[in-house]
């Protein structure tokens, strides 16, 4: 395969490009031979360019593609044959093991593999398949999507690049442009793409949702969420529920009012938009104090599940806002730190349970919700489980919301305790104070956070929970909403981390119960995805690097590699032509230690003889 690359200095390229397709035309006059399906021509991608300005040598248009710089497509024949992906394949989830076709691997959120030969006794035989740099810095924090051999992967500043899933070839790839006034609070991830018909869709971090042609890569649509500016952004991959891709929304830190929406496919219509703060005269509106509903915060910047079988949408939701002042949105603040439930055809309410009331912590309630079929007390339970940001780990009834049960997951936990019916009974001196000298647990980043995914394991009942052990102390400051611009009220400071004093732990908890039954400790905060396989092992990283591998059952470590770059991504397992690979992402964007920023793919696979 022959590309060009243009550089910025249009001089330059227009020099190096006759030069490049010069030469490729010689190549392929050698060595042309007419395609067969097994010897067919390789993708080749098409490099492209601004337009020139009038003084520059005219270049022919049926040599160069006149598109933006951001931009390379494809005009080959790539993958493996595969039809449009259909409702059918997405509810099926991981049940194929050579597709991945959903940011939790499926509707339930298990990113559990089926496949059998990743186990204790194999894992010592990955090597490493392939390799890929992203280009950019920042967090590297998304889940890959496989299907038909292609993989779609996005980087951090919504770069998505289509690849061959058993050899990393590049197809395609598309640089989203982005305006220089972002409203991101917390750095540039992007979590991925869905898949659904031949589309892949993305959201960007200017609030937009961009369809294109999982082949070529050219864009099929865009539409604009809403205003960026206002303070708005989206890092979640969407979900894709019958032809609707569900979608939520950032903005907790600048005083939003958060929504999660639903579009079509096929007309890109929006169907149904939810608010996450009751307007005035809906129920719930009278948990906040005056407007501050307005406000208010509560975003949905993660992925959410979807029961087919009650035809239910289940959605978290973040902090209100702002963060550590409370003082003028006095009540329980609904619908922020919650689950919610809603008709998946219409977006009407179901139900919800709060995690956290009238949070002043910055707890959120955005970690991963596993819908779980549990034996509670004696009864067999349709639950939803979830590690929250809090400490908290939760066992509610998802059919209708009611609370089961809540324990520690954490090794440090003080601000509160739970009582019977689910609610929180903080601690006063935890509370943000003008001059706090009370160290609270956990932190403001958790615990677990939404911005990395857990796993579950359904044959041990065991959920994968990686963690951060980093209290602080809360300070209430002066909150002035101003549009556009930070609303917080406040901060945390004196984190054990900032004392060398944070560590983490991947903790195993019982489904059933919400008791730990192992942890695998270090000395890092781990704040990287897991991918679960039927085989019995867990695949998680740590921000200095490290990818392990884990006895499912024990916690036991079995494998490591060093990859060079904090771990941020959600691994994933799939197979290939009976092949088992194993992909992860190295790139964080921390810049307090020696370990280097800038993201790469790293993809193993088992040594032959080991599928």
């Amino acid at each position: 395969m022959c590309i060009s690359s243009l550089k910025p200095n249009r001089w330059l390229s227009l020099l190096i490009v006759p030069f490049f397709l010069v030469a490729c035309f010689e190549q392929s006059s050698e060595t042309a031979s007419t395609p067969t399906a097994a010897d067919s021509p390789e993708p080749e991608l098409v490099a492209v360019i601004d337009d020139e300005p009038e003084d520059e040598p005219e270049v022919d248009a049926a040599l160069i593609r006149r598109q933006p710089t951001n931009h390379w497509t494809n005009d080959q024949p790539i993958g493996q044959g595969l039809g449009p992906v259909s409702t059918e394949t997405l509810a099926g989830g991981t049940a194929n093991p050579e597709q991945w076709l959903h940011y939790g691997g499926d509707y339930r959120n298990f990113r559990h593999s089926p496949v059998t030969a990743l186990n204790p006794e194999s894992i010592q035989n990955l090597e490493v398949a392939w390799s890929f740099p992203t280009g950019t810095d920042g967090q590297f924090a998304m889940s890959p999507i496989v299907y038909d051999g292609i993989m779609y992967m996005t980087t951090s500043y919504n770069h998505l690049m289509a690849l061959n899933a058993e050899s990393g070839e590049l197809y395609w790839r598309y640089d989203h442009p982005q305006p220089e006034d972002l409203r991101i609070c917390c750095g540039p991830a992007n979590r991925g793409v869905a898949i659904k018909d031949n589309m892949v869709v993305m959201g960007t971090l200017d609030a937009h949702l961009l369809a294109f042609d999982r082949f070529s890569g050219e864009i099929l649509w865009d539409i604009e969420m809403i205003e960026h500016s206002i303070g708005f952004s989206s890092t979640a991959a969407p979900l894709i529920v019958k032809n609707m891709a569900i979608i939520g929304i950032g903005g907790g830190e600048y005083g939003v009012r958060g929504f999660f929406d639903a579009y079509d496919l096929t007309t890109q219509e929006r169907i149904w938009r939810v608010y996450t703060i009751p307007a005035e005269g809906e129920p719930g509106n009278d948990t906040w104090a005056g407007d501050s509903w307005k406000t208010g915060g509560a975003p949905t910047w993660s992925v959410g599940a979807f029961d087919a079988a009650t035809n239910t949408i289940m959605w978290t939701t973040g902090n209100p806002a702002p963060d550590w002042n409370g003082d003028d949105r006095a009540g329980d603040n609904l619908y922020s730190d919650s689950v919610l439930a809603v008709d998946a055809d219409t977006g009407e309410y179901k139900w919800h349970y709060q995690f956290t009331p009238h949070d002043v912590w910055d707890y959120d309630g955005n970690t991963t919700i596993f819908q779980a079929d549990i034996t509670f007390e004696g009864q067999e339970r349709q639950a939803l489980v979830q590690a929250n940001r809090n400490g908290y780990f939760y066992l509610l009834d998802r059919v209708t919301g009611e609370f089961l049960a809540a324990k520690p997951y954490v090794e440090q936990l003080n601000w509160a305790t739970i009582d019977e019916t689910g609610r929180p009974q903080p601690d006063p001196l935890a509370f943000p104070q003008t001059n706090p000298d009370y160290r609270v647990c956990p932190g403001l980043t958790g615990g677990m956070n939404g911005a990395w995914a857990g796993a579950l394991n359904p044959e041990l009942g065991l959920a994968f929970i990686p963690t951060v052990e980093n209290c602080m102390k809360f300070r209430k400051g002066i909150s002035v909403y101003v549009e556009g611009q930070t609303f917080m009220g406040g901060g945390g400071f004196e984190s054990d981390a900032s004392n060398g004093e944070d560590y983490g732990h991947l903790s195993a908890v019982d489904i059933n119960t919400g008791d730990v039954k192992w942890r695998y400790m270090d000395a890092d905060p781990l704040k990287a995805g897991v991918v679960s396989t039927a085989g019995g092992v867990v695949i998680s990283g740590t921000p200095s690097g490290k990818i392990f591998g884990l006895n499912a059952e024990t916690g036991e470590e079995l494998w490591t590699f060093n990859a060079g770059g904090g771990i941020r991504s959600q691994p994933i397992v799939y197979q290939q032509n009976g092949q088992t690979y194993l992909a992860v992402g190295a790139g964080d964007r921390s810049r307090t230690s020696a370990v280097p920023q800038g993201g790469q793919l790293f993809v193993f696979k088992l040594k032959e003889g080991q599928f």
